[in-house]
C-alpha cells in the first residue's frame, strides 16, 4: 500500500496540469486491490475543500466524487465507514432533493468520527452544525 497526498489525488480527478496529471494517472492507474493506495482521512477533508472552494465543484459533485473513492477496490479510504456515514448525514442535510446541504461536510465527518470514537456527543459553538449535523450547541451567555 502507498499514501497518496491530497494533490496527487486532485490531479488525478481533475486533469488540470498536464505533467502532474499525467504522473498521477500513472501512479493511480497502476494501484490493484493487491497494492492499494491510502487516502487519509485529512485527505478526505482536503478533497472535499479543494473542489469546492478552488474548483467550485457543488457538494453534490464533490460529495459524488469522494463516494467513487469509496467503491474503488483500489483505494483504501482512512475510517472509510465513518466517511460513508458522514456523506449520508451530509446529504440528509439538505432540505429537498437538489438542495445544497446545511451541514459542513467536515462537521459530519467529525460527528461521525467521534461517535465511532464512543463519544456520547460533540460539543460546538455553531448553530449551523448544532441543527444540521448532529452535535450539541453549547449555549452561552448573552455579552
Amino acid at each position: 500500500m502507498i499514501g497518496l497526498d491530497t494533490n496527487v489525488v486532485v490531479r488525478y480527478v481533475m486533469q488540470d496540469d498536464a505533467l502532474q496529471s499525467l504522473q498521477a494517472t500513472q501512479i493511480i492507474e497502476n494501484l490493484s486491490p493487491e497494492s492499494p493506495g491510502f487516502i487519509s482521512l485529512v485527505s478526505v477533508v482536503e478533497l472535499f475543500w479543494v473542489f469546492t472552494s478552488c474548483y467550485a465543484l457543488k457538494d453534490s459533485q464533490a460529495a459524488q466524487a469522494i463516494e467513487v473513492m469509496l467503491r474503488t477496490r483500489h483505494l483504501v479510504i482512512d475510517r472509510a465507514q465513518e466517511v460513508h456515514r458522514a456523506l449520508r448525514l451530509f446529504k440528509a442535510s439538505a432540505a429537498t432533493e437538489g438542495s445544497s446541504p446545511k451541514a459542513d461536510f467536515a462537521d459530519c465527518l467529525i460527528r461521525e468520527v467521534s461517535a465511532a470514537a464512543g463519544c456520547e456527543r460533540v460539543l460546538t459553538f455553531d448553530k449551523a452544525a448544532a441543527r444540521h449535523a448532529g452535535m450539541v450547541l453549547i449555549e452561552t451567555p448573552p455579552r
